[in-house]
């Protein structure tokens, strides 16, 4: 009886490793398809948590953030990452990029699949005058 429970223990340990394994898989995949296809451009990358989004413009070349925006920063004037907010912070990191000088990114969606917010936030950014 005790080797079926811890059996069972096992076998939930070995699903969440498989989900985090696929996640981080999904992930390099997307990031290899693009770093392939994008020549020197800069990316355009996404982080989705259950309460707010974040976005940055990475430089892989010199390997820095250029610019960032987050429904959690100052800058973002009201409360929540629903799909609203994230066509927000979307707006919100078009104007810093051009500010910044860059109009040409590629859009690293990570490991999540390009729906609701993430698909808001690159349709806002899209609206402030990146290229993607």
């Amino acid at each position: 009886m005790k080797m079926s429970i811890s059996s069972g223990k096992r076998a939930r340990r070995n699903n969440n490793m498989t989900k985090l394994n696929r996640d981080k898989r999904r992930q390099n995949r997307v990031r290899k398809d693009l770093k392939t296809k994008s020549g020197d451009k800069c990316r355009l990358t996404v982080f989705r948590s259950s309460k707010h989004i974040y976005a940055q413009i990475i430089d892989d070349v010199s390997g820095r953030t250029i610019v960032s925006a987050s429904s959690f920063s100052k800058d973002f004037k009201e409360k929540g990452s629903d799909i609203s907010g994230a066509s927000k912070v979307g707006n919100l990191i078009g104007e810093k990029g051009v500010n910044a000088g860059i109009k040409d990114v590629f859009f690293d969606r990570g490991k999540y699949r390009y729906h609701g917010r993430v698909k808001a936030l690159a349709e806002g950014a899209r609206e402030a005058g990146l290229i993607f």
